[in-house]
């Protein structure tokens, strides 16, 4: 972790909240556009919700990614939890198992450029998204 990074605690929904502002404040000062901004606070409210829901607390490191001349941001979601059965079953489209009308992980997905999920069963899951400028 270094200095630039900010680590958000997530047990409960105002955390999600201080989650989406500090990584919309981030990405702002990155210089991404209005629209990448609502993207990126969604992909950031969409893992901590799950966090909530299925590990009750974990944490949002949030954190500014420089690879190959381009420049984004880097959001890393992780938990203790249970971790995740199906990861691939997981992640297809309207999958939830919270009957909720969130827009999962697929939905993350496809907010994001990069994607990356790892979970395991008893363990816990982190998922690594990116989003470049």
């Amino acid at each position: 972790m270094n200095r630039h990074d900010i680590r958000v605690h997530i047990d409960c929904d105002s955390d999600i909240v201080t989650a989406r502002q500090k990584g919309r404040e981030l990405a702002t000062r990155l210089g991404f556009t209005s629209t990448d901004l609502t993207l990126i606070a969604t992909a950031i409210s969409e893992l901590a919700r799950n966090i909530v829901l299925y590990a009750q607390k974990g944490e949002i490191l949030l954190s500014i990614s420089n690879e190959g001349g381009r420049s984004g941001i880097a959001v890393t979601a992780r938990d203790a939890g249970p971790g995740i059965v199906d990861v691939e079953r997981a992640l297809q489209e309207g999958f939830s198992t919270s009957r909720s009308f969130g827009l999962g992980l697929s939905g993350v997905r496809r907010l994001v450029d990069e994607f990356k999920i790892e979970s395991q069963v008893g363990s816990g899951t982190t998922v690594t998204v990116k989003k470049w400028k």
